[in-house]
């Protein structure tokens, strides 16, 4: 027998054990990985319960919580609006005049001397006095539009003068229109100065019947014209605002209402939070709910910051309507009434 068939048998034996052997192994490996697998699967079995559990024990106190934190902050929010925006909302600087100039036929009274006393009560000269708050001079004779005026002891209208001069004196009183000779006309008093409060604030006061419609019209069409049919909050508004925002990339559109506005300059400061930004949120919701709308329409053409003259801050409508055209609300021009609207959205643009 050769000694390579000799060689076979064991060549059989060898390659059926390492059959064996590795049969023997992967049911191992296998295996191994199932446990493994079930161990995670046990974990996280065992976490989601805990996860439940801990739910289950905490999850109503927790709400219990965050609701009773919610009514105190709105709780304490209401409270700061009732204080400040029930009766007396603005502290008014107190004003003080100069006796008012009486001004009759005899009367000692130079050309420069009314030209002055003139000057002192803010007219501005111009070649044709037309409009409240004008004067025009030619040789010696003065045409004046005076403003209304509530003196102590009566009211009166605005007017438009004829004054002559001659000789050092007065010589002519007239109705500029009819030509009728005046017994006695006053000129409103000069302002001496002004005793502000701490914030320099000046303003004067109007009535929302005062306020012409155009003007009330031309706001809301430009800040807020859902103002009538939401509560405080326009989340549409809000919407379109911030993605103008995400789209330029910086802010370029702001999406609050007029309350909201008139909650950040009446309550807030001007600085920018998500504190203040929910604060606002909360106040103007609650202002809508205590108060009507014409209130806070009222209150917003009374508070809105329209421009600065020196230290002195000029708020509301009805004291910019004076500072830049010289004449009440009522009898300003459509331009003018739309400068006004204009200079709402940042008074230094101008």
């Amino acid at each position: 027998m050769s000694k390579p068939s000799a060689r076979k048998p064991r060549s059989s034996f060898s390659s059926r054990k390492k059959r064996k052997h590795d049969s023997i192994k992967a049911p191992i490996k296998k295996s191994a990985r199932k446990n493994t697998s079930t161990r995670r699967s046990q974990v996280k079995s065992r976490a989601g319960q805990r996860s439940t559990s801990f739910l289950k024990r905490y999850g109503r106190p927790l709400l219990v919580l965050a609701v009773l934190v919610l009514l105190i902050w709105l709780v304490y929010l209401d409270a700061i609006i009732r204080n400040q925006f029930e009766g007396k909302r603005w502290a008014l600087p107190a004003t003080v005049y100069a006796r008012p100039l009486e001004l009759y036929v005899g009367k000692k009274l130079s050309v420069q001397q009314l030209l002055r006393e003139i000057k002192l009560s803010a007219y501005r000269p111009v070649l044709k006095a037309r409009s409240v708050g004008t004067f025009s001079l030619h040789g010696n004779t003065f045409e004046v539009v005076t403003r209304e005026f509530k003196y102590g002891d009566s009211f009166e209208d605005s007017r438009r003068l004829r004054l002559r001069i001659g000789h050092g004196k007065i010589v002519a009183v007239e109705a500029l229109a009819s030509g009728k000779s005046l017994d006695i006309v006053r000129l409103e008093p000069a302002v001496i100065g002004r005793i502000y409060p701490a914030h320099h604030e000046d303003r004067l006061l109007v009535r929302l019947k005062d306020v012409p419609a155009i003007l009330v019209k031309g706001l809301i069409a430009l800040e807020d014209r859902a103002f009538y049919q939401h509560h405080g909050l326009d989340p549409r508004a809000m919407a379109r605002a911030l993605w103008a925002d995400v789209r330029a990339g910086r802010l370029v559109q702001g999406g609050s209402t007029l309350t909201q506005q008139l909650v950040k300059n009446f309550f807030l400061s001007n600085r920018r939070s998500l504190g203040r930004k929910a604060n606002e949120a909360g106040m103007a919701l609650l202002l809508e709910w205590h108060y009507s709308k014409a209130e806070i329409l009222e209150a917003y053409l009374n508070e809105v910051y329209l421009g600065q003259d020196g230290k002195r801050a000029i708020h509301g409508f009805g004291l910019a309507s004076h500072y830049y055209f010289d004449r009440p609300l009522a009898k300003l021009r459509l331009h003018e009434i739309a400068t006004l609207i204009a200079l709402v959205r940042g008074p230094s643009y101008y």
